[in-house]
């Protein structure tokens, strides 16, 4: 089973401002409210360490391989629950300079395996939220240079 969950955003800011950030992975702790943790390098068969967290404050690591950095363009990593097939995650950034010089910001995931049908509830909700507050906070760092992780986190039902 398959399942693909999106969400994008306009940054008033370049590709090239808004990657710089994204590709800036020591700086997550400092904005980011879903990866609050990464480390590693992104480049096409880097491993990254990434910690993600729930707006209900559970947290897990995982570790996905870089499969895509096309610079100001598109990161993409590719995770696995366990073993392959079980539940995968293709996770993927994509910039798009708008003709008025700003960013479309897409966020998208596209998941598969066994556990996919028993998540899909969880995944519409929880992961579709977190995707939108990353958004919001990219947002705000590369409109504002804001340093600190803004406030975005809240109970959403």
């Amino acid at each position: 089973m398959r399942h693909h969950i999106e969400s994008a955003i306009e940054i008033e800011a370049t590709p090239e401002a808004v990657w710089a950030i994204l590709t800036d992975l020591g700086t997550y702790p400092e904005w980011n409210p879903t990866i609050p943790s990464s480390k590693g390098t992104a480049a096409v068969g880097e491993k990254l360490i990434n910690r993600m967290q729930t707006r209900n404050g559970k947290s897990t690591t995982f570790k996905p391989t870089v499969t895509v950095a096309d610079t100001n363009s598109t990161l993409e990593w590719l995770g696995h629950f366990f073993l392959p097939g079980i539940f995968d995650g293709r996770h993927r950034f994509d910039l798009e300079e708008t003709p008025d010089g700003t960013t479309k910001f897409t966020q998208s995931e596209d998941l598969s395996g066994v556990l996919v049908p028993f998540m899909r509830k969880y995944l519409d909700n929880t992961t579709l939220v977190g995707f939108q507050e990353m958004n919001q906070a990219l947002k705000v760092r590369a409109e504002t240079g804001e340093l600190t992780r803004s406030p975005i986190r809240k109970d959403i039902s």
